[in-house]
C-alpha cells in the first residue's frame, strides 16, 4: 500500500504536524488551505488510520499520527543535514580531496598550489599522498584518489586525462668525495662505474633514466637505491653516490658548496610535472577547484 502514496503528502503532514494548522501549514508551503485539507485526507486513507484531529483552535496528532511523526521527522533531519552538507560542499566551507603526489612535483608545484587553496578554503580537508608514479596512477586507477600530480614519464591509461603542467630540468650532483668529477665535463661513459643514488626499478625516474643510458650504450647502476627523491640530496651530500636531481631544489645546497654539479656532454632531456585525472569519475567541487588553480599554473609558465 504504501508504494501508492504521493511522497509529498509527506512533506505536507510534516508542516502540518509543525505548524499545527491546516492554514499556517499552506501559507508556508505557498499553497492553499484546501489543497492542504485535500492532500492529508488523501494520506490518511491511504493509510486507512486517522492523524490529525480537528478543532476550532487548529489540529493535533492522534497517536498514530504522532507514531507518523516520529519517522517522518528523523527522515526530514536527515535530508536537511543532506542539503547543507551539498551547499556547504558546493560552496567549498567543507569537503575533502586525496591527492597523489611524487617527492619532485609535490616540491616543485603541489605546496604552494595547496598553501594557496587552503588558504582559500580553510574548511577542505587534505590527504596528500607520497607516490611515485605508477603508485599514483595505480591508486587512481582503483579509486582510491581524486587526482594526482607527478613526474614523467606518466603510465599511459586509456581512460586517464594527463595535462602537463610545467618541465623542470634535473642535473648531474656529487658530494666533496667527488669534487674532481665537477671540475670538467664527463660522459655518461664516465661515470659509469661510480656509485649511483637514485630511485629504484618500478618508478618513472629509474625508467627515464636508464632510457638515456641506453641511448648512449651505457649501462645505468643503481649502487643506492633510495625510497623517495627527497632522499636523493641528503645520500649525495653525505658522499654515498652521484645522482641526478631538480636543478631547482639541488640550488641552495651548490651555493652552500656542499655539493657540485656534475656537467655532462650528453644533454638531460627536461622532464614533466604532470595532473592526472580520471575523467570517468565525478569530480566533487573541492576537486574542481583545486585541479583548476593546478591547470592554471601550465598558463602561467
Amino acid at each position: 500500500m504504501i508504494g501508492t502514496i504521493n511522497y509529498d503528502y509527506y512533506r505536507i503532514f510534516y508542516a502540518v504536524a509543525q505548524c499545527k494548522s491546516f492554514t499556517r501549514a499552506a501559507e508556508l508551503l505557498d499553497n492553499n488551505q484546501p489543497n492542504i485539507t485535500r492532500c492529508m485526507n488523501n494520506l490518511e486513507d491511504e493509510l486507512d488510520c486517522k492523524l490529525f484531529i480537528r478543532s476550532n483552535r487548529g489540529v493535533t496528532l492522534t497517536p498514530e499520527g504522532e507514531q507518523l511523526y516520529d519517522h517522518v521527522a528523523v527522515a526530514y533531519e536527515q535530508l536537511r543535514m543532506g542539503e547543507e552538507e551539498l551547499r556547504r560542499d558546493v560552496s567549498l566551507e567543507s569537503g575533502i580531496v586525496t591527492i597523489a603526489a611524487s617527492e619532485t612535483a609535490l616540491h616543485l608545484l603541489l605546496l604552494d598550489k595547496l598553501s594557496q587553496f587552503h588558504e582559500m578554503y580553510p574548511g577542505v580537508h587534505l590527504r596528500i599522498y607520497n607516490y611515485a608514479s605508477p603508485q599514483a596512477i595505480n591508486a587512481m586507477e582503483k579509486g582510491l584518489i581524486d587526482c594526482a600530480v607527478i613526474t614523467s614519464p606518466v603510465p599511459s591509461r586509456t581512460r586517464l586525462h594527463t595535462t602537463p603542467i610545467f618541465r623542470f630540468r634535473e642535473i648531474l650532483i656529487g658530494g666533496t668525495k667527488f669534487r674532481h668529477l665537477t671540475e670538467d665535463i664527463c660522459r655518461l661513459k664516465d661515470i659509469e662505474s661510480c656509485s649511483l643514488v637514485c630511485l629504484g626499478p618500478g618508478t618513472s625516474t629509474f625508467a627515464f633514466y636508464q632510457k638515456l643510458f641506453l641511448t648512449h650504450d651505457c649501462t645505468v647502476r643503481v649502487d643506492m637505491e633510495a625510497a623517495t627523491m627527497d632522499q636523493v640530496l641528503p645520500m649525495v651530500r653525505h658522499n654515498l653516490g652521484i645522482g641526478f636531481y631538480s636543478e631547482t631544489l639541488a640550488a641552495e645546497a651548490i651555493a652552500r658548496q656542499e655539493v657540485g654539479q656534475i656537467r655532462l656532454v650528453e644533454p638531460i632531456p627536461e622532464r614533466t610535472v604532470t595532473l592526472v585525472e580520471d575523467t570517468s569519475r565525478h569530480q566533487g567541487p573541492a576537486v574542481r577547484r583545486l585541479v583548476k588553480m593546478i591547470r592554471e599554473t601550465a598558463r602561467d609558465i
